[in-house]
């Protein structure tokens, strides 16, 4: 498959929002690297049954646990937050974050309020005092603004194992919360109250169609019909109940005669007999001539 410059583009952008979203949204600085085993694993899968690319990318796996698992907690953040400076003004709309909420109209990624907090922190709300000593005091709590819960297991940093983190997947394939969690909303109760247009509606798609009946048909609003084949049984049945007496009928009835009536041939006939006459007679050269002979006569006068 080939793309223009225009497709590529797009999917460079969708790509740099993807692991834009990816970085901002990781619980811990370290955890980049459980997205990066995400990835890992996911190539592995692709690669299982060819082992020469199998064995490549075990030994990159390798060698990012060997150079990276070494690093403090203050060098994750140095580089978490280096790469969320060089994405800063990445503000690209991608259908499928707006479709799941987690991104705003304006491109702007949105944080969750909710869930489990990261693994090795406590669920806020509690503040406590202590003295001197380092004996705790007093303790008082404060509302979060969001429901937090107890945080999740600690994925794997081994080769091979649980990540538990699901960043770093198949975006398009992982259940994200706004889908998973359902709730069963109440029924919405049936409105009974009558819709007042509804029978007027109705009455003028009658009139329309002209099937209505002469009770609910305006006087101020007159409907016609065109009789197209005589052999309608509409028509026969309108004819019937006109000659029963049962009064005028709805509509005034447009009869249109397919053959030609022979008076009004003649009369056409002998009108374009004048207009040949007429011609005949511009194109004879004596009009030409005495039209010539008044055009001297009156330069004569003059």
């Amino acid at each position: 498959m080939r793309l223009n410059p225009a497709s590529m583009d797009r999917l460079y952008e969708l790509m740099i929002m993807a692991f834009k979203y990816q970085v901002f949204l990781c619980p811990r600085p370290k955890d980049l690297l459980l997205i990066s085993y995400n990835h890992i694993d996911t190539i592995r899968e692709l690669v299982k049954e060819t082992p020469v690319a199998l064995n490549q990318v075990e030994e990159a796996h390798r060698k990012i646990i060997e150079v990276y698992t070494s690093l403090s907690e203050g060098e994750f953040q140095l580089l978490r937050q280096t790469l969320l400076i060089f994405l800063q003004d990445s503000h690209i709309r991608v259908s499928l974050f707006m479709k799941n909420k987690v991104q705003n109209p304006n491109g702007r990624f949105v944080l969750s309020t909710s869930g489990p907090v990261p693994h090795g922190i406590e669920v806020p709300g509690l503040i406590r005092m202590f003295d001197d000593k380092g004996k705790e005091v007093t303790r008082s709590e404060f509302p979060t603004g969001g429901s937090y819960t107890s945080p999740i297991r600690e994925g794997s940093f081994e080769l091979h194992g649980d990540r538990v983190i699901r960043l770093g997947l198949n975006m398009y394939t992982v259940n994200h919360p706004e889908e998973t969690h359902t709730s069963k909303a109440a029924p919405v109760k049936a409105d009974d109250t009558p819709n007042l247009l509804a029978k007027e509606e109705l009455n003028q798609l009658a009139r329309l169609m002209g099937s209505m009946k002469s009770e609910s048909t305006p006087k101020s609003e007159p409907g016609f019909r065109i009789n197209l084949f005589t052999t309608d049984e509409e028509e026969e049945e309108e004819e019937a109940r006109t000659a029963g007496g049962a009064g005028e009928p709805l509509f005034g009835v447009i009869n249109i005669q397919a053959m030609q009536d022979e008076q009004f041939a003649t009369q056409l006939a002998q009108i374009a007999g004048q207009f040949a006459d007429e011609g005949e007679q511009s194109d004879n050269p004596g009009s030409s001539s005495n039209k010539g002979d008044d055009l001297l006569d009156m330069m004569d006068q003059l």
